[in-house]
């Protein structure tokens, strides 16, 4: 029985992967590193010490990883200012599980990303729990941050159902025991991995309560 659902929010509820490579990339370039193609798909589902250390330590932007991550940050709050580019029927959908579910997230980004997008929805009131990878030990595909955000909604792992796209939040999701579906992002797609989610569709909108608790 599921009796909660867990949210990813980049490339599930925003169309911002895309967006987050452009930043890190040009931030990159700007300052004489060494940017490489495989370095976005490095990055996705690290948290924020993570991926501003991969930058200054592999990609060798100068500057302390801290510094790093307060400026890509910046940059990413900038592009979403007043409007984020939510995934078709993201809003819609959240209202409408929100009304059987009691509703989580859990989400690479960083704090001041999750609040800045939900509160811009006009959503941050629908989920019970929001979890950034930054609050927990490990990135995805660690399951840190699907535990916690199961721990903080008071429901077992195992009666959660999480929503992602990406290879290394699919496998996050299984690790915690989650159910998940995946909606395969069109940009970065989760390649083989998309096999070890419990259903695959192909939007939002595809996502119904019985596909969610089939029992």
């Amino acid at each position: 029985m599921i009796r909660a659902v867990v949210f990813d929010l980049d490339g599930v509820l925003i169309d911002s992967e895309q967006v987050w490579n452009e930043v890190r990339e040009e931030l990159a370039r700007e300052r004489g590193g060494r940017w490489s193609e495989r370095a976005q798909r490095d990055m996705m589902g690290m948290s924020s010490p993570e991926w501003s250390r991969y930058m200054h330590e592999v990609v060798r932007v100068p500057g302390s990883a801290e510094e790093v991550n307060r400026d890509v940050v910046a940059q990413m709050l900038d592009r979403f200012a007043g409007s984020p580019p939510w995934v078709p029927g993201a809003l819609d959908v959240v209202r409408r599980l929100a009304e059987r579910w009691p509703l989580g997230l859990a989400s690479s980004s960083n704090r001041e990303l999750i609040d800045a997008v939900l509160s811009a929805g006009g959503i941050a009131e629908l989920f019970a729990a929001t979890v950034s990878s930054e609050e927990v030990a490990r990135g995805k595909p660690s399951p840190d941050v699907y535990l916690e955000t199961a721990r903080r909604l008071g429901v077992d792992p195992a009666e959660c159902a999480a929503i992602e796209d990406s290879h290394n939040g699919i496998l996050s999701a299984k690790a915690a025991g989650m159910r998940c579906l995946a909606i395969p992002n069109e940009h970065y797609p989760p390649g083989a991995v998309e096999d070890a989610a419990d259903v695959v569709v192909g939007s939002l909108g595809e996502l119904t309560p019985a596909l969610i608790d089939p029992r």
